[in-house]
């Protein structure tokens, strides 16, 4: 197989969109994603034969080495030559941690396919199932790698017919996944077989594998493996069947090229309309059109300033090429595009449709962008996080001159990672980190310290949320000057709702109309349908029901602004409302401008929204987490046992083989010593992950404890606020 000595080689054929394939490794922590991509990158030349499985070369971050774990998602672009045909794969590995599952999300945006790595001993784990859940809600084509089939014969010295048994239960398992979660004109073309060549099984730390088409032309058998391991001669097993030909043999002919993927993918992560110049130039990735461009990932380069990468759907971008920044209402211009080659960039200059360039000089980027040559153009749908950050530190640096450095570091780490929230405390002056586990917020620091700042951090903190339980209202609230008047109504935002959004089907940048029509189709009324003024994260609507209300649309931003004043710290604890929905039921301006200004206008709407929140029986709703285990019978009573303890509860429990699939959900708050304890209980010998389930109310005998601890830690009364202190 010819290897390239330079990205020129890649540039020859990038042009031609049948020889691309955008694609991602993703799995559950630990699973082999880095060691499998180790040969990959050693199939195309970019790595010594003899590193391959324990350089992890795509972990490039010295933090990444030494905890043996993926933290960022990193790009390559790999040559590969089936068929005599050469194609570019432009490959992603991301990390398999929950805690850094936001980058998986975000990476999924710009690949077209992914490659499932899935353990043989842990099998289906409940990260595998969230990565493949979100991989289908993108439209990206999964196919299965079942890693470490070594350890079924050496440690486990399972029968042939053992393992055939659990290849083809992990087969099911995984099928089960993309019949649960994958759209109906998806599920059944898109499920795995060995025998449709979209399953292949090796050990990436060996550097073997094969898939069926491997398996027809080289002859191999599975006792071939058996007997390899059996007689000494796995050297031989890397040369018959190396697993970069399986692996990149399934991207080539089974995931879709740029521009067939972008027909069905365009309608799903992009709601303007598809029969418009710029959507026919997306659905068609041509060359030609516009440039638009959505950013997956920033890294902060300190030579080279900020680097943003992401999937070109259209046009070609060159170096000095003008472009706005549609989110943020902003301009720039590239000064280099690139590509990224593991750790390194290869300057290109241009790059067409369909490919991940990497670009240089767009200093106000962040992750998320929408990159666009023309205006206006509607973004692409917001990215729809599996989880929300959970933990919070307080964090300063040990000498306060430090301080704008500790200032300037964090602004960088929430540009590279939107999920790690920066926040500055009003009431206490406080840096907050907030972030989605403890594992998030240790890496964050690491890094801080490792820019040679010393800093003091807090006890980790969970997050919680600020909500009503019934509806309340209308309330009205009166301008400071007397002059204006405006009447609320709050209540909770009804769960087909929040599914909505999460599905994407209706967003702030969407279609209105199709907005409208499906909140009437699950019982809004049409006045409200047609009035939702703005959706704010977590989960958040304001909508204006008034009819004939005159000078509305001049002080709409003024409402608005202070709507999201207001659901930013709730009243009871000063933490950010979900789950809420505020309708404007009626207003009374004065007709001189002076006089309902945004120091009116601003107040009076936060101070109606908060007597209606209060008046709505307020609560706390703490993160829950959902926690998978795999463990022998005997030690099934420990587990539960555990889970009990921590104020969780048991969801299932199943039967598979010999050992026991526990899955609870536990209190993020009853978290933190989990790990010790589970270690405890079970001698070390339970297979266990954590993932975030969703929100739930604080039990109502803890709920004014919690409360109280709360407001203390801010510095405020113990009391929290009643509707009358909001009485002007």
């Amino acid at each position: 197989m010819p290897r390239f000595k330079s990205s020129q080689d890649i540039l020859r054929i990038v042009s031609n969109k049948d020889q691309i394939r955008n694609m991602g490794i993703i799995a559950h922590v630990d699973h082999g994603k880095t060691t499998m991509t180790d040969s990959l990158l050693a199939g195309a030349g970019l790595l010594s034969p003899s590193l391959a499985g324990t350089a992890l070369a795509m972990d490039f971050m010295e933090e990444e080495q030494k905890r043996q774990m993926t933290i960022k998602a990193a790009n390559v672009s790999l040559w590969h030559e089936e068929g005599g045909t050469a194609y570019v794969l432009n490959l992603i590995d991301t990390p398999g941690h929950v805690d850094f599952s936001g980058k998986v999300t975000r990476s999924l945006r710009a690949i077209d396919g992914a490659v499932v790595v899935v353990d043989s001993v842990e099998e289906v784990m409940v990260q595998t199932e969230t990565v493949t859940r979100q991989a289908l809600e993108e439209r990206v084509r999964p196919v299965l790698y079942i890693n470490k089939i070594d350890r079924l014969i050496k440690e486990l010295k399972l029968t042939p017919e053992q393992i055939q048994e659990r290849i083809g239960r992990i087969i099911k398992d995984f099928n089960g996944l993309i019949d649960l979660y994958g759209e109906a004109e998806f599920k059944e073309k898109w499920k795995v077989s060995f025998a449709s060549n979209t399953v292949a099984m090796g050990s990436a730390k060996d550097r073997w594998g094969f898939n069926y088409d491997v398996s027809q032309k080289r002859g191999v058998k599975f006792s071939d493996v058996i007997n390899g391991y059996s007689s000494g001669k796995v050297e031989e097993l890397k040369t018959v069947m190396p697993i970069h030909e399986a692996i990149l043999g399934m991207a080539v002919g089974v995931m879709p090229p740029p521009h067939v993927a972008q027909r069905y993918r365009i309608p799903k992560i992009w709601h303007g309309d598809p029969n418009s110049d710029v959507g026919q130039a997306m659905i068609k990735c041509d060359d030609n059109g516009p440039v638009l461009m959505s950013v997956t990932n920033i890294v902060v380069d300190p030579q080279a300033g900020v680097v943003a990468t992401g999937r070109l759907f259209s046009g070609t971008i060159e170096d000095g090429e003008p472009i706005y920044l549609i989110n943020s209402n902003a301009s720039g211009r590239v000064q280099q595009v690139a590509i990224y080659m593991g750790p390194n960039r290869e300057i290109v200059g241009r790059l067409s449709a369909g490919n991940i360039p990497a670009l240089l000089g767009l200093e106000n980027v962040k992750a998320g962008e929408t990159i666009s040559s023309v205006k206006p153009f509607v973004p692409f749908e917001a990215v729809h996080y599996v989880t929300e950050p959970v933990v919070t530190i307080a964090v300063e640096p040990k000498l306060s001159r430090d301080l704008p450095k500790l200032v300037d570091i964090l602004r960088k780490l929430s540009l590279e990672d939107p999920n790690l929230v920066t926040t500055i405390n009003e009431e206490t002056g406080e840096y907050l980190i907030s972030g989605m586990g403890t594992l998030h917020l240790e890496i964050a620091t690491t890094l801080i310290t490792k820019t040679g700042l010393e800093i003091q951090t807090s006890k980790p903190i969970v997050i919680y949320r600020e909500a009503i339980r019934r509806a309340a209202g209308p309330i009205e609230g009166r301008s400071p000057n007397k002059h204006n008047k405006i009447f609320i109504e709050v209540e909770p935002l009804e769960e087909a709702v929040m599914e909505l959004i999460k599905s994407g089907k209706i967003s702030e940048y969407g279609d209105k109309t199709e907005m409208a029509r499906s909140l009437r189709e699950i019982g809004w009324e049409a006045d409200e349908a047609r009035g939702v003024w703005s959706i704010d994260e977590p989960f958040n609507m304001i909508v204006d029901v008034t009819k004939g209300a005159q000078y509305m649309q001049e002080v709409k931003d003024m409402i608005l602004a202070g709507y999201r004043w207001g659901i930013k710290e709730g009243p009871i604890a000063y933490e950010q409302i979900r789950g809420l929905k505020v309708k404007i039921t009626d207003v009374s301006l004065h007709e001189d401008p002076v006089h309902r200004g945004p120091a009116q206008i601003m107040p009076m709407t936060r101070r109606s929204m908060f007597i209606a929140f209060l008046n709505g029986q307020p609560t706390l709703m703490e993160p829950v987490q959902r926690i998978t285990t795999k463990v022998p019978n005997d030690l099934l009573g420990a587990v539960t046992s555990v889970v009990t303890q921590k104020r969780g509860k048991i969801v299932s429990i199943d039967q598979k083989g010999h050992l026991v699939y526990v899955i609870g959900e536990v209190p993020t708050v009853e978290t933190f010593d989990l790990s010790e304890v589970m270690r405890s209980q079970t001698a070390g010998r339970a297979f266990w992950g954590l993932e975030f389930a969703r929100w739930s109310p604080v039990p109502q005998s803890l709920l004014q404890s919690v409360i109280e601890q709360i407001r203390k830690r801010k510095g405020l009364s113990p009391e929290p606020a009643k509707p009358s202190d909001f009485v002007d």
